[in-house]
């Protein structure tokens, strides 16, 4: 089987150009952007197989030994933090939690960076059984993936019946102080009717929601420009039960805009990650399960930093591969261009 028949590009490079770039330690690119949001993929299986990310057989496995350790990741994030000017970690998948190591991966990280907030994005299921242990290793808050609270629809987005799973894992989350705890829900077709269900129930949870424009990332390709649901369309449903008033960014860099529902003081936040593009403001940098960099999710160019790890490199070495992935960054994902051509790695596989 060949690297992009597993969903991973073949168009790898250890050594990317620094070319006019400034001195400046930070993740600067070519538009003026700086990366200080940090994406850690830490595996590439899921108990999950939603349909906008995942096969119905899941993804092909990366052998064990392609796999970043729990030891490398400590040192990656550490490097971030340290020499790189990160701000914010989130480890994703895949689902975090199928890693038996991922409160030793958390506490790690939290005893060498202690003052920086460690994240996870996560489906819930299982959550209700570790919450508890990964905040006492030092994570701070939780994403939770949830489209629907309807069990059916639950059941047929994601083909497995785990609905109760994931909304004992939320509640968990909250009960061990994982605050806050945010939903993320992408917009489907089929989901958008009980969007203002959801809702409902994230306000009366104390959870808060951010819908997300479904991308071009899903493993079967069916995706279409003029099939997705838009953050128009979801305004108007929403609107049908619930006074929305605008509420802005908070943070210019946030890619949720945010309105105040019923006044307040719950809220609802939408990622109109196609329709209301925010690539000028992007501030992530990527780390994918089996060690490459990726500067953007939709740029098949990835920089290798497991081999220069494995072959011993320093961290000044290690740094300078990553400033350089970071300076070459595309200038936006493109997706409204003629020509335009999804990344072989699908969402599940470069991590949310």
């Amino acid at each position: 089987m060949t690297l992009v028949e597993m969903g991973i590009p073949a168009l790898r490079s250890r050594r990317p150009s620094l070319d006019g770039r400034p001195d400046t330690p930070y993740l600067v690119d070519k538009f003026g952007r700086t990366a200080r949001d940090l994406r850690v993929s830490i595996t590439e299986k899921c108990s999950l197989r939603c349909t906008y990310c995942m096969p119905e057989e899941g993804l092909p496995p990366i052998p064990r030994d392609e796999l970043l350790t729990t030891d490398e990741i400590v040192r990656l994030v550490e490097l971030a933090v340290r020499e790189l000017g990160v701000h914010e970690v989130r480890f994703t998948g895949g689902e975090p939690l199928l890693r038996r190591d991922l409160e030793q991966i958390i506490a790690g990280c939290h005893a060498r960076v202690p003052e920086t907030p460690l994240a996870m994005t996560t489906n819930g299921v299982g959550l209700e059984h570790r919450a508890r242990g990964l905040a006492a290793a030092g994570l701070h808050r939780v994403n939770v993936s949830l489209d629907t609270v309807d069990r059916q629809g639950f059941a047929k987005l994601t083909r497995r019946d785990r609905l109760d799973s994931v909304l004992a894992g939320i509640r968990a989350a909250h009960a061990v102080g994982l605050a806050p705890v945010k939903v993320n829900a992408v917009l489907m077709r089929e989901t958008l009717p009980g969007a203002a269900d959801l809702l409902q129930w994230c306000l009366a949870e104390g959870c808060e929601l951010r819908f997300i424009e479904e991308m071009p990332l899903d493993a079967d390709h069916e995706w279409a420009r003029a099939n997705m649901v838009t953050a128009a369309d979801l305004l108007d449903v929403l609107s049908a039960r619930f006074t929305l008033t605008p509420a802005g960014r908070a943070d210019p860099s946030a890619p949720a805009e945010k309105w105040l529902v019923d006044e307040g003081p719950g809220t609802v936040g939408i990622i109109a990650t196609v329709t209301r593009k925010f690539c000028d403001t992007c501030d992530r940098t990527r780390l994918t399960a089996d060690g490459m960099l990726r500067s953007c999710l939709f740029s098949d160019e990835e920089y290798d930093l497991r081999q220069a790890l494995r072959s011993g490199a320093d961290d000044g070495e290690l740094a300078a591969i990553w400033r350089g992935a970071m300076w070459n960054k595309w200038a936006g994902h493109g997706i409204d261009a003629e020509g335009f051509v999804p990344p072989e790695r699908t969402m599940g596989a470069i991590g949310g």
